[in-house]
């Protein structure tokens, strides 16, 4: 069960606060960490001495006396255990081992299929059980897995059910995530809605500041929404589904609503638009790279044809670009968000598609709240998805300590 779905103990809110602050500023005195936490000193320095023991902390220097003796430093032991993540992304299936400092031991990307099915979770644990068999360091150390893919997925994580886009149906998938991945990597394994990952990795990992309100735009279909410093799920864990769709809609429906509310494609239909007016007759280097056929292009050629200025991919991107930021603009009205952040794969697109965002925020948001609103891209990139899970099962790991 995750720290979302249970209320802390006090021992469990004790640890998390600790040692979120120990990861974050280590080394630091006992002291200090009283004085961030707002802990008294003899409770602070009663858990430090037991996560000592444990090997999960361990002394090191010396720190500068303002009279009497030096107060010694604590820090992590980064050695003490080790997290599997992996994690989808639009084009790619990243699989990451980190330390508890969240230090990357390993990372492997590969291509995912451009699927949603049980063929893909396989795929993932494959990918987790090869870097685990890998490692060069005690198997017994790992403590446990994280997996982000996207979806709606239940409580228990044991089922997950794929909103697609343009009309298509709803694929249902009944395997249980959490038990295939327990079953063949032998640890506790934590299960999450991509962009819920993604959110929390950025709050926990990526920003230097301390943010209460943050939304994480994962492409065009998900959302990850932070309010008051807690990710925000619903009332049945489908927060975040960004679109309206109905069985009964023809795809052409579909398609005209896409850039309104309804539901589009991972790319934004950037692809889909460079596609068109390539067919048209328009000059794009998109059509070499795609050796000619129009219909092959990809969005790795868009981002490519971008990077080398080719006009009718930034003329796409920028379209794809301010569509977006148009619904950005409503869940900034509706939020009042500190901070937007750009991430999924899309966010590779560079400077014409953020500014075309911004450009949209600017024009169809609240004044006040655009101006408050910071655009930005994802810290991690293709890594987010991964090292959000990992920072989940560290929280675990920590609350548990």
């Amino acid at each position: 069960m995750l720290l979302k779905d249970r209320i802390l103990t006090d021992k469990e809110r004790k640890n998390l606060a600790i040692l979120e602050v120990i990861r974050k500023n280590g080394p630091i005195s006992r002291t200090d960490i009283s004085k961030i936490t707002e802990l008294n000193i003899v409770t602070v320095s009663n858990y430090v001495g037991h996560y000592i023991k444990q090997g999960l902390v361990v002394e090191g220097e010396l720190d500068e006396s303002t009279g009497g003796r030096k107060p010694v430093l604590v820090e992590l032991n980064p050695k003490a255990g080790y997290i599997v993540g992996v994690g989808l992304n639009m084009l790619s299936m990243v699989g990451v081992v980190v330390d508890l400092e969240i230090n990357v031991i390993t990372e492997v990307k590969r291509e995912r299929l451009p699927e949603n099915s049980e063929v893909v979770i396989s795929q993932m644990v494959d990918l987790a059980a090869e870097m685990i068999e890998s490692l060069e360091v005690d198997k017994t150390k790992i403590v446990g897995a994280g997996v982000g893919i996207p979806g709606i997925i239940d409580e228990r994580g044991r089922t997950i059910r794929w909103p697609q886009s343009l009309g298509e149906k709803d694929i249902s998938v009944c395997l249980s995530i959490k038990d295939t991945f327990e079953k063949r990597l032998k640890v506790p394994t934590y299960v999450e809605n991509d962009a819920n990952a993604a959110v929390l990795g950025e709050k926990w990992l990526g920003l230097d500041r301390d943010v209460k309100h943050l939304v994480y735009m994962f492409s065009g279909v998900g959302v990850g929404i932070i309010v008051n410093g807690d990710i925000y799920r619903g009332a049945s864990g489908a927060a975040g589904e960004l679109g309206v769709s109905s069985a009964k809609a023809s795809k052409e429906e579909i398609v005209s609503m896409a850039t309104n509310l309804g539901r589009w494609e991972m790319d934004l239909g950037i692809t889909r638009h460079a596609r068109e007016l390539i067919e048209k007759g328009n000059h794009s280097v998109l059509k070499d790279l795609a050796g000619g056929d129009p219909k092959k292009i990809s969005f790795k050629d868009i981002v490519k044809a971008v990077k080398e200025k080719d006009q009718l991919a930034i003329k796409a991107v920028e379209q794809g670009g301010y569509a977006l930021g148009k619904k950005i603009a409503f869940l900034v009205n509706l939020l009042n968000p500190e901070i937007i952040v750009i991430g999924g794969g899309i966010e590779d697109c560079g400077a014409p598609l953020l500014d075309a965002i911004k450009a949209a925020v600017k024009e169809w948001a609240v004044e006040e709240a655009a101006a408050r609103a910071k655009i930005i891209p994802s810290a991690f990139g293709e890594n987010a998805v991964a090292l959000g899970v990992v920072g989940i099962v560290a929280r675990e790991v920590f609350a548990q300590a």
